[in-house]
């Protein structure tokens, strides 16, 4: 799977996201000129799709099944990205970004419901029990995933064993859950004038 491996920081700043700072670095200025409704439109679905880290086709997938849902698209759309099985495991606060849990589903280190699943993509659903593998328990993945959940507080939809790592899901996440940077109305718009 394709997936984006440029400059982090450098993409941030130009999707107009928080970048981390060194310390006793000033903020850095950003003079962009004026971007026309099209373009925040444009900056919105790129942004959402750089968070989660998710392609084109992928994402466009995302929003025809959002579109099907009653409800709010921009809603929909939120909760089947926060439903993704790499997502989940970013959501426990076992890992500190998105990629780290995505490369950890990759290498298939987890169970779900006692069986082995390796897909970012997939769907948890309600009552689903995730848990590591023992044979992943001896990875450096592990430890850091221990020392992280001493810090990282989980999502409320979540309940997370801390002594075993494993994550029961309790329900489904709501929009409100999702990340707050995120403008759905412009990404709805953006797909629905083409």
């Amino acid at each position: 799977m394709a997936r984006y491996v440029g400059p982090v920081n450098k993409r941030m700043r130009f999707l107009g996201l928080e970048v981390p700072r060194k310390p006793g670095k000033g903020p850095k200025m950003n003079s962009r000129r004026r971007l026309s409704p099209y373009g925040l439109q444009l900056r919105e679905k790129q942004k959402a799709r750089f968070l989660y880290g998710i392609l084109e086709r992928q994402f466009r997938n995302y929003y025809d099944k959002a579109s099907k849902d009653d409800g709010s698209t921009g809603d929909s759309l939120l909760i089947l990205l926060e439903k993704r099985f790499d997502n989940v495991m970013y959501r426990t606060g076992m890992f500190n970004t998105r990629r780290q849990s995505r490369q950890a589903v990759n290498h298939g280190h987890f169970l779900i419901n006692d069986k082995k699943v390796n897909i970012p993509s997939y769907e948890i659903k309600v009552g689903d029990k995730i848990s590591w593998r023992e044979k992943s328990k001896k990875s450096p993945l592990f430890e850091i995933a221990t020392a992280n959940t001493k810090n990282n507080d989980s999502a409320k939809w979540l309940s997370l064993n801390q002594t075993e790592l494993s994550v029961q899901i309790n329900n489904l996440p709501s929009a409100s859950d999702a990340e707050l940077e995120i403008d759905t109305r412009q990404i709805v718009e953006y797909y629905s004038r083409r």
